[in-house]
């Protein structure tokens, strides 16, 4: 199972990395779920990490574009994009639907990236019908979502039935499951194999806080789990 850690700093990135992450999500203020972080910061963590980076563009704790922050959301994907970073990691919601449009505006005029979803996918009436919405935008290649509120039994047959819409629709589709995704919760969606990608913030770090510093050890942990060594 790919391991993906959110990360701040490069402190952060290094002890992912050592503890075995396969991809590091980039943000700031992750207390909030994560905003769009510095350029500079960017670029200090690809220069002590050789891993993937998907970084976060959000400019609030929100799930729509705030009044004047379309310029910024669509500057920082270019940046982003001329940086060669592997992904970005945006997502936008009214209503409990899917707002297509508003990804569409932040992504016109930038060199094609890919894209995760975020988790504004969690809050939407329908997740399973929306998976039917993003298999039409070309550069949205994953869905970050909780699979909903439960045990990790009950949320893993969700995430299975995400993914189950995404090959139905033969879509360039895969599911992360991400928020609350601790090392019970690891263990039962490796076990049932409903997901191959899986996200973690509080879970990576020492403390259990979401802005606490990366741990190694914990990592290391985690990616044992994954692993099926622990």
């Amino acid at each position: 199972m790919l391991l993906e850690v959110i990360v701040q700093t490069p402190a952060d990135a290094r002890a992912a990395q050592d503890g075995g992450a396969d991809r590091l999500e980039v943000v700031r203020d992750i207390g909030v779920g994560g905003l769009t972080p510095a350029i500079a910061v960017v670029d200090a963590i690809q220069a002590v990490t050789h891993l993937p980076l998907r970084v976060m563009v959000r400019e609030h704790a929100g799930f729509t574009i705030g009044d004047g922050e379309l310029p910024a959301l669509r500057a920082a994907v270019v940046a982003l994009a001329a940086r060669s970073v592997d992904g970005v990691v945006l997502g936008f919601a009214r209503d409990g639907a899917i707002a297509l449009a508003e990804l569409y505006q932040v992504l016109e005029g930038a060199p094609p990236v890919a894209v995760t979803f975020h988790r504004a996918f969690d809050t939407l009436r329908t997740p399973v019908d929306a998976v039917d919405v993003l298999a039409t935008a070309a550069q949205v290649d994953r869905i970050l979502t909780d699979g909903g509120a439960g045990a990790p039994l009950e949320r893993s047959r969700r995430l299975a039935a995400l993914g189950a819409r995404a090959r139905w629709r033969g879509a360039n589709l895969t599911i992360i499951a991400g928020s609350g995704v601790d090392d019970e919760a690891l263990a039962v969606f490796r076990d049932t194999r409903c997901v191959r990608e899986a996200h973690v913030g509080r879970a990576a770090r020492a403390d259990g806080s979401p802005g606490g510093p990366v741990s190694t050890e914990r990592v290391r942990r985690l990616r044992e789990i994954a692993d099926g060594r622990g």
